[in-house]
Formats: C-alpha cells, sequence, structure tokens
C-alpha cells in the first residue's frame, strides 16, 4: 500500500509550473496573509488595551519559534528528497508526522517554562494553552505544506489558502471587537489561531486535489532518520534568519515592557510583508538549484532581481506610507514605530542578498558557512536592537539597519565567490 500511494502522487501530479510562477504565487499568498495580519492587529489595537495586544504579539512570536523549531528542517528535506526523485507520499508522511509530534512537545514545553520562569506575564487560561498548542502545531505543517508543494512545482497553490485562513481571522477578530470590549489575550490569541488551522486544512485539500496525496502520518525510523539528516542543517541556517526577528518581541515584552511589543511588532511585522519576496524567492530558488544544479547560477540572479523588484516596491510604499499606516491603529502607534517602519523597511535590500547566499548554500551545501554567518549576524542584530530599547522604536530599528548592512555587504562578496566556483564547476 505504501508503494502504491506513493506512485499515486507520482502519476497525479500535474505539470510544473515554472520557478517564476510558484514564487510569484507564494508571495501573493503571503502578502494577503500579511495583509489579513495587519488588518488583525488594528482591530485588535481597537478591541483592547495596549498591554494586552503586547501579551497577545508576544504570544504569536512564541508560537512562531515553536513553529521553526519544531519544523525540524523537514520542509528543505521534502524539496530535497523530492528533486532527487523519491516518492513524495513517503517523504510527507514521514515529514507531518515529525513535525506535528514536535510542534506538541516544544509548545506544551514553552508553556511550561514561561510559566516557570515569568509568572507575572505567563497565562494560566486553559484557552490559551489549547489554542497555542494548536497555532504552534498547525503553523509547523503550513511550512511544510509550502515547501512540499513548492518541490512539487505548485507553490502558486498558497494564495488560496493564506486568503482564505487570514480571512476566517480577521472575521473572528471583528466579532470579538464588537462583543467582547477590552478582550483577554487569549480570546485574541484563539481568532489568531483559527486562521491558521483553516491555512492547514485547506492545503491538505490542496495536496490531495494537486497532485492525489492522502495524509498517513508514519514514525518509521528508518525514514525518519534521513529525513532528518537532511533537514537537520537546513533547519540551523533558517533558525538564523529567523530567530533574531522572533526573539525580540519576547524580549521586550517580559524584560521591558509589554507596551514597548505592542510598539515594535506591527512595524516588524509590516517590514517582514516586504522581506517574505526575497525569502520566499530564495525557497524556490533552492528548490530549482537542487532539481538542477547547472541552473543555480541564473536562478540565483533572477530570484534576486525578483526580490528587489516585488520586496523593493513594497519597502517603498511601507517608507512612503508609515505614518498613516500605522495610524490605523491608533495614533499611539504611529508617533512611536513610524520612523521604525521606515528603517526596517530600508533593510529590504540587505535583506534581499542575504537570502540569495542563503539559498545558494542550501543547494550547494554549504551549511557550516551560512550558519556560522547567520549566527554572528543574527546575535550582532539582537543585541544592537536591545541595546537601543531605552530609546524607542526607531533607534532599535536604525540599530537593526545598520548591523543588517554591514553584513549583507560582507555577505554579498562571499556570494560573488560563491556563484564563481559554481560556474567553473559546471563547466
Amino acid at each position: 500500500m505504501r508503494a502504491k500511494a506513493g506512485a499515486a502522487v507520482t502519476d497525479a501530479t500535474p505539470v510544473r509550473h515554472s520557478a517564476l510562477r510558484s514564487s510569484l504565487g507564494l508571495v501573493a499568498g503571503k502578502a494577503a496573509q500579511t495583509g489579513a495580519g495587519f488588518a488583525f492587529w488594528i482591530v485588535a489595537a481597537r478591541a483592547t488595551s495596549d498591554r494586552e495586544v503586547g501579551l497577545t504579539t508576544a504570544a504569536v512570536s512564541a508560537v512562531m519559534i515553536c513553529t521553526q523549531l519544531a519544523v525540524l528542517g523537514a520542509g528543505s528535506a521534502v524539496i530535497v528528497s523530492v528533486g532527487r526523485g523519491e516518492a513524495p507520499a513517503r517523504v510527507l508522511d514521514a515529514a507531518f508526522a515529525i513535525v506535528g509530534v514536535a510542534g506538541t512537545i516544544l509548545s506544551i514545553g514553552y508553556l511550561a517554562l514561561q510559566s516557570a520562569v515569568a509568572p507575572d506575564t505567563a497565562s494560566l487560561s486553559v484557552l490559551f494553552w489549547l489554542t497555542f498548542i494548536v497555532a504552534a502545531v498547525t503553523g509547523t505543517l503550513v511550512i511544510v505544506l509550502d515547501q512540499a508543494l513548492v518541490a512539487l512545482g505548485r507553490g502558486a497553490s498558497a494564495t488560496s489558502r493564506y486568503v482564505l485562513g487570514g480571512t476566517v481571522s480577521l472575521a473572528a477578530a471583528g466579532a470579538v471587537a464588537l462583543w467582547a470590549q477590552g478582550a483577554p489575550d487569549d480570546l485574541l490569541l484563539a481568532c489568531w489561531t483559527l486562521g491558521s488551522a483553516v491555512a492547514c486544512i485547506v492545503g491538505a485539500i490542496q495536496l490531495r486535489k494537486l497532485v492525489g496525496y492522502r495524509p498517513r502520518p508514519s514514525l518509521r525510523l528508518a525514514r525518519g532518520r534521513s529525513l532528518l539528516a537532511l533537514g537537520f542543517p537546513n533547519q540551523l541556517l533558517t533558525l538564523t534568519e529567523r530567530t533574531p526577528g522572533l526573539v525580540l518581541p519576547l524580549l521586550l515584552a517580559h524584560t521591558v515592557a509589554p507596551e514597548a511589543a505592542a510598539y515594535w511588532y506591527p512595524a516588524w511585522m509590516m517590514a517582514w510583508a516586504a522581506y517574505q519576496a526575497p525569502t520566499l524567492m530564495g525557497i524556490v530558488q533552492f528548490s530549482e538549484g537542487v532539481r538542477d544544479a547547472d541552473r543555480l547560477v541564473p536562478t540565483t540572479w533572477a530570484s534576486l532581481r525578483w526580490s528587489l523588484a516585488i520586496g523593493g516596491l513594497g519597502a517603498a510604499v511601507l517608507i512612503l506610507l508609515a505614518h498613516p499606516l500605522l495610524s490605523l491603529l491608533g495614533e499611539r502607534y504611529a508617533d512611536s514605530s513610524a520612523g521604525a517602519l521606515r528603517w526596517l523597511a530600508a533593510g529590504l535590500v540587505p535583506y534581499a542578498v542575504l537570502q540569495a547566499y542563503n539559498a545558494v548554500c542550501r543547494a550547494r551545501g554549504r551549511y557550516a558557512e551560512a550558519i556560522v554567518v547567520g549566527t554572528t549576524l543574527g546575535i550582532a542584530l539582537c543585541a544592537s536592537a536591545l541595546s537601543a530599547a531605552e530609546r524607542g522604536a526607531s533607534a532599535m530599528a536604525l540599530a537593526w539597519l545598520v548591523v543588517l548592512s554591514i553584513g549583507a555587504a560582507a555577505v554579498g562578496l562571499r556570494l560573488l565567490a560563491v556563484l564563481r566556483h559554481t560556474r567553473k564547476d559546471i563547466r
């Protein structure tokens, strides 16, 4: 039966979309998710106090940290395995089982740790705990779904699942704003979790319809071991990319003040919308580089151009409209965070260079190098931003931009050298 499942997926797989179409579809999907997310925080900011918003943003950041840890590189391992011609069904069965268990364990572990270390800001609400766990598990599954569909040439399917998930989450937040003035953080987190759960369900349906895959999660040791061996280096590299932005709201909420996290998070979230272009282009660049090493160099330059074009357009809009966009959350957010948003949006260019470099390192197997670079840069980013926290969100963002730009300049030179060597190896 297992072999038949793998064959079914292979036979049912439709014609692959081009790398550009997959990239643009992913970007469009994430843009829809981010737009709905921004609308969600607008509603949340008007439905409750800055403190509750700050605690909710910290919880969301914690969920995202759990998902990044729990994914264990499984999404990247799927890209590599499918790119090498392995049966997608067996790979996906192992990947979904691994990340489902990991997401559950890590989310429960985080909640227990928070209750012990920071009891003053930890929530003991049953609703909070349940929705946190569901958010972590479904969020982890969605990451693997995204990368699995990219590997299968159907990255553009992201648009519909993120539009639907974001719409459900926003509608739930709107209902809470109407019926529960001063909504607590557990209720807001439940609304946010709905979107993640819906996106996960839609993604599973898409795998079934597009490629004929029926989930049969399996924790077979041999398959899991090989998947983790492929995924672990990718996981470490991904963590160097994502951890700084996810950790800062937590540190601000629990070491400075929940209000500080509330003012930083909207600026970071909106800037991250522009950063999604190079992030998602990098995933497709990596996938195409694994499938066809001869095309890695031209694919890298094409991905970088599209990252700068699409992400740069988004960044320009954010820079020009920073104050009016943030004023939708309230004037205190606009006054506190507009400068931060402008500085963070300007970081799109160095961030695109960093993503192009990381994607090339993934495709070429240069994990150790990229992990050392990413870890060093991530520590510097967090340290510089926290050192400026007392001066406000704008000072934090400026420090972040300076460090990111210095790092990208060094990484850009290294990227050119790696591509030159790659071209010689191909010849």
